[in-house]
């Protein structure tokens, strides 16, 4: 098997390297299909049939290009007349740092050479003058030479249009044929896979134009405002050189630096391009891009570079520029196709794996901090229920079913410090990490005992509305006080006045005169290490001390068991989630 991924690999890669005469052209012209499709559908729906929505789109890009560059290459040669000045002016600040970094040893040497006895010196006699000969090009080959060097370029550009009109014209016939070589069996998943890099690709192209055009624009302005002559034709370079990752960057402010240095005498002008340049840099590169791009790259930034070396290496420049969409296209494949899953694993944004393998994964490695950060940006645009439904509790339930000797401690302080954190956000309008003691084997006592030690033995005032208040109730099981806190977690973050207390067969220290009446409902943690027996039994008893309060109980996930019917029988209702639990509770309390 490794025999063959070898062989595999080895056959790809030497396609791709020696096949790139022919490969460039025909990637290109598909990647650059997959940018334009946003425009044309745009133009679709002014009313323009496909064919001609994508003429005009074509031809609104080239009209736009054509028009940029004819401004650049006025620039270009304004550029050229004051170059003899500018060389000078470098060629004068290079002498000056040469004699500013100069080794003092190295300065001895001319003096050594002067001092040397003249009898060596006539040994050493005059030396040979080299004779070069030089053959003059004729103006044919001149002329020869300078269509080869446009034509070259040219022509694979004119190709590349010529490709990409016949992919954009032949685009329905191309996926059907797509469709077919993969069969039958696999059409949905590859119609989505298709859909998916399409869309990524898009969306990629669309936000990296804007935002490169803008930053063009706003360096424009910029260098123009500290007297840069050709202020224009350096922000299109910046617009232009960030289409290549990470290294355009450092080029593009090492031309303007370098520029600056050469327009007037001094560093002044040199050192506010070089700061001005970096801060809008820094700027866009860690605070506009990632709210920007979003999951429009979705590549990890490693990704990101690797990628620009693989392909910058196998196809050069233009694989720099192809490099992050080609390697998005294959990401999105491996979540499709099996043999390109590790490069989807390796290089995705997030790996193929859901927020509760993460929790597990991080849970057991006693990453707490990575787990608050995660929780804290899943409730951002979540709730809290759904956070407990989809990540916290199916995680620990992974987590739970895969520990080795000594993390189990581990696992119950991280999890201990996730839930502290998330109580603390609930009551303040910052949520603050407090550090709880690995030696704390209970949670939701611990929860419990800060909740009581703030708002009292009642966990609240008894003055409030009749049916206001939610309990959540469990035996004293360690997992089953944990969910039980949970349970109220959710509820108080819905603004719902939930309390909780130890379902046991002693309840009479707890009781209140008239609390029958303050209840709501009551919600019972089901039995998940409990005695059954001892369970319905603690249930009775409060059954008998509130006749009247509906009984609810959340069946955990994956099912109860062979006791799901016994439980069902003493409850009034049986739910799947803590969702469903608050939606449960809602209307009644909005009845109320």
């Amino acid at each position: 098997m490794k025999v063959n991924f070898a062989v595999t690999t080895a056959c790809v890669l030497g396609l791709l390297y020696f096949g790139k005469e022919v490969l460039q052209p025909v990637v290109t012209a598909l990647v650059l299909s997959l940018a334009l499709a946003p425009l044309i559908r745009a133009m679709a729906t002014l009313g323009l049939s496909r064919v001609n929505a994508m003429f005009g789109a074509l031809a609104l890009v080239i009209v736009v290009f054509a028009g940029t560059f004819a401004v650049l290459g006025a620039n270009v040669l304004a550029l050229t007349s004051d170059l003899p000045q500018y060389s000078a002016e470098i060629r004068s600040k290079t002498k000056s740092l040469e004699s500013l970094v100069q080794h003092p040893l190295a300065r001895l040497a001319p003096q050594l050479l002067e001092e040397t006895p003249a009898a060596n010196r006539l040994e050493a006699g005059p030396r040979p003058v080299p004779v070069e000969i030089h053959e003059h090009a004729s103006t044919s080959d001149s002329v020869a030479k300078a269509i080869g060097v446009v034509s070259g370029p040219l022509g694979e550009a004119f190709l590349v249009l010529v490709l990409l009109i016949f992919i954009l014209l032949d685009r329905e016939n191309l996926r059907d044929r797509v469709l077919r070589l993969v069969g039958q069996s696999e059409v949905s998943r590859t119609i989505k896979g298709l859909e998916d890099a399409a869309e990524g690709v898009s969306r990629f192209f669309f936000t990296q134009l804007v935002l490169n055009v803008t930053f063009g624009v706003v360096i424009t302005f910029a260098l123009w405002l500290i007297g840069i002559p050709h202020a224009a034709l350096w922000g299109a370079l910046c617009a232009a050189l960030r289409f290549v990752p990470y290294i355009g960057a450092l080029i593009a402010g090492a031309s303007i630096a370098l520029f600056a240095a050469a327009v007037e005498p001094g560093w002044t002008l040199a050192i506010y391009a070089v700061v001005l340049f970096l801060s809008l840099e820094l700027v866009v590169a860690h605070v506009i891009e990632p709210r920007v791009y979003g999951q429009s790259v979705g590549m990890s930034p490693l990704a990101v570079i690797v990628s620009a070396m693989f392909w910058g290496a196998i196809w050069g420049p233009l694989g720099l520029l192809l490099s992050t969409p080609l390697t998005l296209c294959i990401v999105v494949a491996g979540r499709y196709i099996k043999g390109l899953e590790p490069i989807s694993i390796l290089f995705a944004e997030a790996p193929n794996s859901n927020h509760a393998q993460r929790f597990q994964s991080r849970a057991l490695s006693g990453e707490a901090d990575a787990i608050i950060e995660d929780a804290r940006a899943f409730l951002r645009k979540s709730t809290l229920a759904r956070y407990c439904d989809k990540v916290l509790i199916p995680g620990m339930a992974l987590a739970s079913s895969d520990l080795l000797s000594g993390q189990e401690v581990r696992l119950r302080a991280t999890v201990a410090m996730v839930a502290d954190t998330l109580a603390a956000g609930q009551s303040q309008g910052r949520s603050r990490r407090h550090r709880v003691s690995m030696l704390n084997e209970n949670i939701g006592a611990h929860l419990r005992h800060k909740r009581q030690q703030k708002l009292g033995r009642w966990q609240g005032s008894l003055d409030v509305p009749a049916r206001s208040v939610i309990l959540c109730t469990a035996m004293p099981e360690v997992r089953e006080e944990f969910l039980s806190e949970l349970l109220v977690l959710v509820f108080r973050e819905a603004g719902l006045d939930a309390r909780s207390f130890i379902l046991s067969e002693q309840q009479e220290e707890d009781e209140h005169p008239g609390a029958d009446k303050l209840i709501f409902c009551v919600f019972v943690v089901y039995p998940l290490k409990s005695d059954l027996a001892a369970w319905c039994h603690a249930l009775e008893e409060m059954r008998l001390a509130l006749p009247d309060i509906p009984v609810v109980t959340i069946v955990p996930l994956g099912g109860g068991g062979s006791e799901t019917e016994a439980v069902a029988k003493r409850v009034d209702l049986v739910l799947q989630s803590y969702e469903e639990a608050l939606a449960f509770v809602t209307p009644g309390k909005t009845k109320e």
